[in-house]
């Protein structure tokens, strides 16, 4: 039986991707504007008779077109809510491809599983959600999602697609054309998953303490540190699990050691040094963005997106074990790897700590449901690749997985985070334009796209005669320290309006590091701020939006006051600074 089943799906994933008779056609295949429809799909496509589900799409067609691009962005989780997003992405390329967006089965319109109450960090909940919705959730993967969007193409009477997929949208897309070759001549992938040698997605956590290393060694100031960057975090770590504070909870010390996020890494091994160093003021208010305890994740399509992660990965435990195997198993892994040192799971889950952490432990996956295929030959088709150093995984890892693409090219975008395409910064337009040559071409045209727009800084000053001077000529040694101390207070609010800075994004105010308010308007409002304990820095800073900065400033030391003018890049790897102060100039 298992072996003609096989034989059945190969034989469809080689027959020739011709439209559907015209008798046979969706009413959206003739549509002139977006429609919105369904088809009837079998449960389980290798037994035709099986139940039947519904599975819902857009198709938003172009005027002369000269083919379609199918897309999801990710989740896994309803997809037509987000095609106003992708539509936006993909901009002009829709003026001569259809658009295809399909709500995977078991979310959003297409069937969805429901459990209400469901709670991924109470493993309880998910054993009673996995109860409720019967063996007919081990059909809920991306195998057979492929075989759902497969039926959409032919009921609309398309030819070949390409396919943009972003993160979990990357799965589905190798997972269609593992079993469809004929019917894709173009694949883009943003902040892929990493598909092991069993056919299954890596859905391990990891601390990825060398993402710390990796931004910190770039900068001299950095790297001049004490230990390493990750040595440094694990201290913290371990600090705050002996001494806990109310301000830096353990999950805050989770959220903070992720550099992906432009202000965390520019500052936050130097913040972990202070703290270290019984200066905890600068690891606080980073800390102060992030919520202190691991926010709720209960949307209402849960059931499915925890069928598509449990049937579609690997895990530390075996596929076919019981609940109670599966947890014993997986506390033996978590106990000898300890994959997300320094942290522990009782960290974060005081009770039941690895079940918690690993979902699926109680969720069944009887069924082989390799997304995509071991072993299996991959078409010769153009696949280009978007892999950020600050993503899940990391570029090196991207491009082991997809060398089963004989014809895959990956970009490694420096400092590049989790979903580039989709970032509104000069990054996501950049790899946006990438994208939009390559699908209207299959052309790979590499821009050199880059997230590194910052240097990360060194040890926290606390004080004036903590900070070096300016080598600015015709100023006293007094005047150049203070000078380096006006600077610093204006490059630490700046750095806040980075475009990367996603913590901050309709943020109106924060408290200067030691005091004073700096509030973030058209123009920067620095009022009485204290970067060092010893001065207060008052005035505006003007950012054009490519980063040029220009402060007028007041600068106080005890009774003396003194005028200084700024001119940085503020977003840069080299910022070169001019100026003047008590109107002598420098530069």
């Amino acid at each position: 039986m298992i072996v003609k089943a096989l034989g059945l799906v190969l034989a469809t994933a080689l027959s020739p991707a011709a439209p559907a008779p015209a008798a046979e056609l969706h009413e959206c295949a003739t549509a002139t504007t977006r429609c919105d429809g369904s088809v009837e799909v079998p449960l389980d496509w290798e037994n035709p008779s099986s139940e039947r589900i519904s599975v819902a799409f857009t198709f938003i067609p172009a005027k002369d077109a000269d083919g379609t691009v199918a897309a999801n962005r990710g989740g896994p989780q309803p997809a037509l809510p987000e095609v106003p997003v992708i539509q936006q992405v993909l901009g002009p390329v829709l003026d001569r491809k259809n658009l295809l967006v399909m709500d995977p089965r078991g979310m959003g319109k297409s069937s969805p599983l429901r459990c209400p109450g469901a709670d991924p960090f109470k493993p309880a909940t998910i054993a009673a959600c996995a109860e409720s919705v019967g063996p007919r959730g081990a059909y809920f993967t991306a195998d057979q999602a492929s075989h759902d969007l497969d039926a959409v193409r032919r009921a609309l009477g398309l030819g070949k697609m390409s396919y943009f997929g972003n993160s979990y949208g990357t799965l589905y897309a190798q997972a269609y054309v593992a079993r469809y070759p004929n019917s894709v001549d173009a694949i883009f992938l943003d902040s892929s998953l990493v598909i092991g040698r069993d056919g299954y997605a890596e859905q391990g956590f990891r601390a990825r303490l060398d993402y710390l290393d990796l931004v910190c060694e770039r900068s001299e100031a950095c790297d001049s540190l004490p230990g390493t960057a990750s040595g440094i975090w694990t201290r913290l770590v371990d600090r705050l699990r002996k001494q806990p504070d109310p301000q830096v909870t353990m999950h805050q010390a989770f959220t903070l050691r992720e550099p992906a996020e432009a202000v965390l890494g520019r500052e936050v091994v130097a913040a972990a040094h202070a703290y270290l160093n019984d200066d905890p003021a600068p690891l606080r208010r980073l800390a102060r963005l992030t919520p202190k305890t691991i926010p709720p994740f209960d949307p209402p399509w849960l059931a499915g997106h925890v069928a598509f992660r449990c049937g579609d990965g690997s895990f530390p435990f075996d596929r076919l074990a019981s609940p109670a195997e599966r947890q014993a198993q997986a506390e033996r892994y978590y106990e000898r790897e300890r994959p997300m040192a320094p942290y522990r799971p009782t960290d974060f889950f005081p009770a039941e700590a690895v079940a918690s952490q690993e979902w699926c432990i109680n969720w069944p996956t009887p069924r082989h449901s390799p997304p995509r295929p071991p072993g299996q030959a991959l078409p010769d088709v153009p696949v280009l690749v978007m892999a950020g150093d600050f993503d899940g995984n990391r570029p090196a890892e991207v491009a082991r997985s997809l060398r089963v693409f004989p014809n895959a090219t990956v970009i490694r975008i420096p400092f590049g985070i989790h979903a580039q395409s989709l970032l509104p910064s000069p990054l996501g337009e950049c790899v946006r334009g990438m994208l939009r040559t390559f699908l209207t071409t299959k052309q790979v045209v590499d821009r050199k796209c880059t997230g590194e727009n910052y240097r990360a800084v060194g040890a926290f000053p606390q004080k004036l005669g903590d900070l070096a001077p300016h080598p600015a000529r015709h100023l006293s040694s007094g005047q150049r320290r203070i000078l380096a101390a006006a600077f610093a207070t204006a490059a630490d609010a700046t750095a806040r309006r980075n475009p990367h800075a996603f913590y901050y994004f309709g943020r109106s105010a924060e408290p200067g590091l030691r005091g004073g308010q700096v509030t973030f308007g058209q123009d920067l409002t620095l009022d009485k701020v204290r970067f060092v304990r010893d001065l207060r820095v008052s005035g505006s800073i003007k950012l054009t939006p490519d980063g040029r900065a220009t402060a007028t400033l007041r600068a106080e030391t005890g009774r003396r006051s003194h005028e200084v003018t700024l001119t940085w890049t503020a977003f840069g790897t080299r910022p070169s600074l001019s100026g003047t102060f008590d109107g002598i100039p420098f530069g």
